[in-house]
């Protein structure tokens, strides 16, 4: 589904806050110097604010003090150029493209824990898919919380879509299988489904979410075609903890990460690239509906480490 461009200048704007601590904050620290023990470990620990995680700051900081030590690194320069390398290098080539189904509908379902941005990211994958041209179906699953059936209802109106909803506390998994009929009568591209906010630590949330999975594929056998789960970037590494919780019950194909304009800590999809075998796919990268990018590690890095502002 070739969705998205990405823009670099969205980017930057949206890791603003990050760039503040890391980039300028290494520039600031490195440019014009000789690289020493010392200057190692502030990078360490401006590595470990950025949330870029204790696993690759350790393996990248190991990495600079051999190169130090071996006398192949020592300017500051070039040690902002081999930082920029090692995070790029940890991401492997794969398809970072949200899923696209041989036969119509494309099903999205959309997990998330309350207050992660989910029905706002919904909104904004929406919209992306309407600007190429495609036609979009809205399921309003989270039925146990009227706000954010109402939320989507004004999304939906704004943004011209058809939306599926249901009664208050109404059973989300009927929600879905309607959803998927009026998807299939009506030849949509794409069916997205917003989710109830579960918490990870509810159980018999999760259950019902393994549900509505079970009840689409009665429908739609091959569905759901994508599973995305959207973190909040300003939650830092209990984002992870979350993304492990779901991974399991959902089968998580893909990572919406919200709000990353709002956090210094955009080294959190290096943290996850770490620790979950799930590609981040697209980023928040603001409020409005069209503030959302693919994923792209290079642009990404070469963001974190932007040393102008971006108006």
């Amino acid at each position: 589904m070739g969705l998205f461009k990405s823009a670099f200048a969205a980017i930057k704007r949206g890791l603003q806050k990050t760039a503040e601590v890391l980039g300028r904050g290494l520039r600031n620290l490195l440019r014009g110097r000789q690289l020493s023990e010392e200057l190692i470990d502030e990078i360490e620990r401006r590595l470990i604010a950025a949330d870029v995680g204790v696993k690759a700051t350790r393996e990248i900081i190991a990495a600079l003090r051999a190169d130090y030590r071996a006398g192949t690194i020592q300017k500051g320069d070039e040690a902002l150029e081999f930082l920029k390398r090692q995070l790029k290098a940890r991401w492997s080539e794969e398809d970072r493209r949200l899923a696209n189904a041989a036969t119509k509908p494309t099903v999205i379902l959309v997990v998330g824990v309350n207050g992660a941005g989910k029905t706002t990211s919904v909104a904004k994958i929406a919209k992306s898919l309407r600007d190429e041209g495609r036609t979009v179906l809205l399921a309003a699953a989270d039925t146990f919380r009227a706000g954010a059936v109402a939320q989507l209802t004004i999304w939906a109106e704004r943004l011209g879509v058809d939306l599926v909803k249901g009664a208050q506390n109404a059973d989300p998994a009927a929600v879905a299988f309607d959803a998927c009929d009026a998807a299939i009568a009506r030849k949509v591209d794409v069916l997205l489904i917003d989710t109830a906010g579960r918490l990870h630590t509810q159980d018999h949330l999760m259950r019902q979410l393994t549900k509505i999975r079970s009840v689409v594929q009665k429908k739609i056998p091959t569905a759901p075609h994508e599973t995305l789960l959207v973190l909040d970037a300003t939650s830092g590494q209990n984002a992870i903890e979350q993304a492990r919780i779901f991974k399991e019950a959902a089968v998580v194909t893909g990572i919406f990460l919200a709000k990353l304009d709002g956090t210094a800590k955009g080294g959190i999809v290096v943290a996850i690239r770490d620790t979950l075998d799930v590609p981040v796919k697209l980023v928040g990268v603001g409020e409005r509906p069209e503030d959302v990018e693919p994923f792209d590690p290079d642009r990404f890095v070469e963001a974190m480490f932007e040393e102008e502002d971006v108006g």
